[in-house]
């Protein structure tokens, strides 16, 4: 339900009230390329139904926020009246992108694809009205490729042009390997276009080359090349690269005060750039924020309830955005228990401190485990622990915590 109101408020919620300026706002609202941008504006403003692109390779089972600022952009293209064609890359998802990548991805195979991708529809459907979108597994078509066909595609490129990519080059230069299945990844990508006959592609800014090789791939197969739109780059809460494997991404499927309290612990110079990317918040307040940043005239601290809230709300609604922030406040401000607790059950009447968090699933690892209580992280019953060989008696109701936002509840 909060998906939908979500979707049928966006554009007011932006203050935008006419098409010249939802036009303009698709444009320029997070974006950081656009070729051809005249080209695709004059097709918009004579009201052409485009065919908007979006391909996500499953390579995980959740969608984090940084991947979310492309469905955003999805959002406002299709409530202009344009058809998005969503496409899962579950044929692709088995070779990686290598666009950002500094070694080899570990290849996936089809089963796990297969689970990582069961519940994208229901995800990419927090934003977009997906009974309007088309959607694809490009195993429809790239599976169908025959050893003759890929040598076709190969022909019109150079391997120079896929080496001297930026990142290729630095593996290159470093010795890094690089793997000739990474190197037919931009034809794949590029082959979607081909087969879905796309205006449009979105993508992140660091999809360019891919994103290019789209055009060049549709000018061999007599079709009009597509637009290409490319995004900022939404860093994680730490200020690096958004990824699952540094622990520092906000996924669209976490619990709301997950998110709230994730949201509150990213760094303050990222504020204005969530801002952008993962609101609809108007324009003129954005320009508002930055000054406000800039002249230092709020806290930084305050600004980052605002922006959980606005986030929260638009994957839980507004009710449990507010309730987030007030057991936010409750954990964090007045030091109390969450009002709900996990409970586990422990059976030993003693047990090392280590494996103690590991049994309640606070930890992943006694070597995690071993970490927080050295930082002096955990705590059972408020106090704080700090000797990683005591042992532990535990009891019914005993509260246990890790870390800010970790905590179990003895039965």
């Amino acid at each position: 339900m909060a998906s939908q109101l979500f979707s049928v408020k966006i554009m007011e919620n932006m203050g935008i009230s006419n098409d010249s300026e939802k036009i303009q706002q698709a444009l320029s609202r997070g974006v950081e390329n656009v070729i051809d941008g005249q080209h695709l504006k004059s097709r918009m403003e004579n009201k052409e139904k485009l065919r908007i692109k979006l391909g996500i390779d499953p390579t995980g089972p959740k969608i984090h926020i940084g991947r979310a600022t492309q469905l955003l952009k999805l959002k406002e293209f299709q409530d202009l009246g344009h058809q998005i064609v969503f496409i899962i890359g579950d044929f692709t998802a088995q070779i990686g992108d290598a666009s950002d990548k500094k070694a080899m991805r570990r290849a996936l195979t089809k089963e796990e694809v297969r689970k990582n991708m069961k519940d994208y529809l229901s995800q990419v459907g927090k934003i977009l009205d997906i009974r309007k979108v088309e959607v694809h597994k490009n195993s429809e078509w790239l599976s169908k490729l025959s050893a003759k066909d890929l040598m076709s595609l190969s022909m019109s490129f150079t391997a120079q042009q896929m080496i001297q990519r930026r990142n290729f080059k630095e593996r290159w230069e470093e010795g890094i390997p690089i793997g000739l299945h990474e190197l037919h990844y931009p034809l794949f990508q590029g082959y979607d276009s081909v087969a879905i006959k796309a205006d449009v592609e979105i993508g992140g800014f660091d999809q360019l080359f891919n994103l290019k090789i789209g055009r060049e791939m549709q000018k061999m197969s007599d079709q009009q090349p597509q637009d290409i739109m490319a995004l900022k780059m939404l860093s994680g809460t730490d200020g690096r690269k958004m990824s699952t494997s540094w622990g520092n991404v906000i996924n669209i499927t976490d619990k709301a005060e997950d998110m709230f309290g994730k949201l509150m612990s990213m760094k303050d110079e990222l504020i204005l750039n969530y801002f952008e990317l993962c609101t609809r918040i108007p324009q003129k307040e954005l320009e508002e924020i930055k000054a406000s940043l800039e002249e230092k005239k709020i806290n930084p601290k305050d600004l980052k309830e605002r922006l959980a809230e606005e986030i929260v709300g638009i994957y839980h609604g507004k009710k449990m955005a507010k309730d987030a922030k007030q057991e936010f406040e409750r954990v964090f401000k007045e030091k109390k228990n969450p009002n709900v607790i996990p409970e586990e059950r422990v059976s030993e009447k003693e047990i090392n401190i280590l494996d103690l968090l590991v049994k309640t699933k606070l930890t992943l690892s006694k070597t995690e485990a071993k970490r927080l209580v050295l930082q002096k992280a955990v705590e059972i019953d408020g106090k704080v622990k700090s000797d990683w060989k005591e042992t532990v008696s535990p009891e019914k109701g005993m509260v246990l915590k890790a870390g800010k936002r970790r905590f179990v509840k003895i039965s």
